[in-house]
């Protein structure tokens, strides 16, 4: 990666959170992956960075933003990944009574995910 000026490096970051966004909206994997790898180096260079110039802050608060934006998504998306596995894992077949009214453990759960029926 070439090391431009402080300004190019906030700009850049700012443009590949946007790209990681819109790669993860279609789950282009291979992209998203080449995204992340460069922002952690364009974080790597930027953390050496002691002082912001004024015009710099806005960018900078603009890149804090779309980060976090991206963190919802990620984080929500991975709710929603587990709320949806948690579903087909259930029992699917409710649990059975003996005469006295104990409970015969059924050995039937997440047939679903196990593709047996």
């Amino acid at each position: 990666m070439t090391t431009g000026s402080t300004h190019q490096n906030l700009v850049r970051l700012r443009d590949v959170i946007l790209e990681e966004r819109e790669f993860t909206k279609v789950l282009d994997m291979k992209s998203l992956a080449a995204a992340i790898r460069e922002k952690e180096e364009l974080i790597q260079v930027l953390a050496h960075v002691n002082k912001l110039e004024d015009e710099d802050k806005e960018i900078a608060g603009i890149i804090r933003h779309e980060n976090r934006r991206n963190a919802y998504l990620f984080k929500a998306t991975l709710g929603w990944i587990r709320e949806t596995m948690e579903f087909f894992g259930k029992r699917t077949a409710p649990s059975s009574y003996t005469a006295d009214a104990g409970m015969i453990s059924s050995r039937i759960n997440g047939r679903l995910l196990t593709g047996k029926v």
